[in-house]
């Protein structure tokens, strides 16, 4: 792996050896900052961000981060500063976007399940859009904001039953899934809308999936959505905005899914083509902001030969990389130092987890010995966020890297921190 760049992280290479994150080296890091360890660039975020504003250039466009994906103060103070706005779905998320800075008039509240408390909290916030995900909630969010004296801004979240193509667990679009109005149901469901006096409609909004890697999902659901914008509007209902959702992509395992410029200017085609050119849009892009900007550092504990399996066990584990174990995601697995005289073990990579499913890497050739390094690549989505404490593992450090400088945005948990606030009887 002596390439200046690996595939898919243009801020991750090896110099002399050694894996870099931007101007920094890994061993060092790990070697400071103990193991596992987080490791965020950047540049990759802002190198990221800036294909989908190439993509926007002169069009009327809003991207919200959707901080599910990541949602660590440190990182969404990136976006927020580089002007983004937020698609979250919770009141706790809504509380981290305030904490870093974040501009409550540039947040999207979606979600199946949002409560009378969260709703709340968003209109005294003064959220820019709540994504309505049933007609059961237009009637709640309706009471809640004449209980508080406004109207609430809504756009509602069309299921346009498009197959995204990717993973069932992170296909949000079909009509087998809970998210959104049925497309069939979603005239009628504006009509109903536009009659509650607490809300004032002010978009339309589909998300289709996750981890897409082509472009025809997306020229689908544009198709439907428009014809859909054409006969609400036709029936006196103006809308303001259009949201097309997030689920680009990244390249974990070979994947070439369409940069984010690129699949835009198809897509704007399409809107320029129907008269719709000049609305606003937004979107909500997650993964393809953070997923290749972020590693996972964890030391080799053993190396253990079997008859029919070898393994590599790391102090990395399922509750800090759980997507191998929930969606059997492919991650690339390096070392933290090049050792061409060491030999390659084809082996499972598995962490100290007391559970079968944990496990990092299957079948992969590593050269590593005991005490050595290894990073996970492609590990800014979807890790820290849906980390635990599984075991009673405290979660991980995380740092940012930004050329040279090295800011910690999470000291690791302490054991005792874990159970602070539990009592004994």
């Amino acid at each position: 792996m002596s390439a200046a760049t690996l595939p898919g992280q243009p801020f991750v290479h090896y110099h002399e050896g050694q894996l870099y994150v931007e101007g920094r080296a890994l061993q060092q890091l790990a070697q400071r900052h103990a193991t596992p360890l987080f490791v965020y660039s950047q540049a990759a975020m802002l190198a990221a961000l800036a294909a989908y504003q190439r993509g926007f250039a002169g069009r009327d466009a809003q991207i919200c981060y959707a901080m599910k994906a990541n949602s660590t103060l440190g990182v969404l103070q990136v976006f927020a500063r580089a002007g983004c706005g937020f698609d979250i779905v919770s009141g706790g998320e809504l509380a981290r976007v305030l904490a870093a800075g974040g501009d409550a008039a540039k947040v999207i509240f979606s979600g199946v399940g949002k409560t009378r408390a969260e709703m709340r909290q968003a209109l005294d916030a003064g959220i820019g859009c709540f994504n309505v995900e049933s007609e059961a909630e237009l009637d709640v969010l309706n009471a809640v904001a004449l209980e508080r004296g406004c109207r609430a801004p809504i756009s509602i979240r069309v299921n346009p039953n498009v197959d995204p193509k990717t993973h069932p667990y992170i296909s949000t679009g079909l009509k087998g899934n809970k998210f959104g109005v049925a497309h069939e149901r979603t005239l009628a469901t504006y009509q109903r809308a536009a009659l509650l006096p607490g809300l004032r409609i002010v978009g339309i909004d589909c998300h289709i999936g996750s981890q897409i890697t082509e472009s025809a999902p997306y020229l689908d659901a544009m198709d439907r959505m428009l014809e859909l914008v054409a006969a609400i509007e036709a029936g006196g209902i103006h809308l303001e905005h259009i949201d097309l959702g997030g689920g680009l992509g990244i390249d974990y395992n070979g994947d070439t899914p369409p940069a984010a410029d690129a699949l835009w200017a198809q897509l704007l085609a399409k809107l320029d083509a129907r008269g719709f050119g000049q609305r606003k849009l937004m979107i909500e892009p997650g993964r393809s902001l953070v997923g290749n900007a972020g590693v996972c550092v964890t030391e080799v504990l053993y190396l253990k030969p079997g008859e029919q399996k070898n393994f590599c066990i790391v102090d990395a584990a399922m509750n800090d990389l759980p997507r191998p174990a929930m969606y059997q995601a492919f991650h690339r697995i390096v070392p933290l130092q090049e050792h061409a005289d060491h030999p390659s073990l084809l082996c499972d990579v598995v962490g100290p987890v007391c559970e079968s499913g944990d496990w990092i890497g299957r079948d992969r050739q590593i050269q590593a010995q005991a005490g050595e390094y290894l990073a996970v690549l492609s590990a800014g989505a979807y890790c820290v966020s849906m980390s635990s404490n599984y075991n009673s593992r405290p979660r991980a450090a995380e740092l940012l890297v930004d050329g040279e400088a090295v800011h910690v945005l999470r000291e690791r948990e302490s054991v005792a921190g874990l159970f602070a606030g539990e009592q004994l009887r």
